[in-house]
């Protein structure tokens, strides 16, 4: 199985007037197709720069970063665009809603910046919202009228809309109660469900527990849960690490040379 991320001795360092800050440090981590991978760490520990570079957001001072197995190195940005509108989906902990919109344009915001046409727009926005179960009434509101676990379903809505099979959640339960982070946690293990891959930074024990596999990441190092692929190998990878035979070397008895 290759896996949808997959990157390789990652590095990223940033320069400034004061110097350079190296913030992650050979990174290598793979997920598969519809696992969901938490991964935690302190504050400063490179989560979110990592989650950028998995966001096609920024990109690794060194290393490799293969998304679905395209190169994001060999990508421009007109080619970043598209892999980010339609393989990836984000969630944000601050939501980032339009307050001026209602819910359903702000869940349709995304397909503006794609070529699905108008009238289908917001048939797929309504498919979004019946997927993080949201109550039809709730539809035409602003968002200032939603309590803050609606407007987080709304915004998994809005990562959903352009169906990515990839969805990459940045402390989605952080300003959440405990109960409404459940809801919301509920909410990704449908999608789980139906096939989507899931990454998720927290920096809460609870929630990290709840995925497949939780990495984590100290100091712009990952310490415990990275899982690397290994490249299956092929019958010339298998001749090829067979000793060598000298062909000064004496025959068994009985072989002729």
């Amino acid at each position: 199985m290759r896996p949808v991320i997959d990157i390789r001795n990652v590095h990223r360092i940033f320069e400034s007037e004061a110097g350079c800050a190296h913030i992650l440090h050979n990174v290598s981590l793979a997920v598969n197709p519809g696992e969901f991978v938490a991964i935690t760490g302190p504050s400063g520990s490179g989560k979110s720069t990592l989650m950028n570079i998995l966001g096609c957001l920024d990109k690794p001072t060194a290393g490799d970063y293969y998304l679905q197995g395209l190169n994001v190195a060999e990508l421009d940005d007109d080619e970043l665009t598209e892999v980010r509108a339609l393989s990836i989906g984000f969630v944000f902990q601050s939501f980032n809603l339009l307050p001026r919109l209602s819910v359903i344009e702000n869940v349709m915001l995304p397909l503006a910046y794609t070529n699905v046409p108008r009238s289908q727009r917001e048939m797929r926005a309504v498919h979004a919202l019946q997927a993080v179960t949201l109550p039809v009434d709730h539809w035409d509101h602003r968002i200032s009228e939603l309590s803050g676990g609606q407007m987080q379903r709304v915004a998994i809505a809005r990562a959903l809309v352009n169906d990515p099979p990839i969805i990459l959640a940045d402390e989605p339960t952080g300003n959440l109660d405990s109960a409404t982070g459940a809801l919301v946690m509920e909410t990704f293990h449908k999608l789980q469900k139906r096939g989507k891959t899931i990454v998720l930074i927290t920096h809460d024990p609870g929630i990290a527990a709840e995925a497949d596999r939780s990495v984590t990441i100290r100091d712009g190092r990952i310490h415990d849960g990275a899982y690397i692929p290994h490249a299956p190998r092929t019958l010339r990878s298998a001749v090829d690490s067979l000793p060598m035979i000298s062909a000064s070397a004496n025959p068994p008895k009985g072989v002729v040379a």
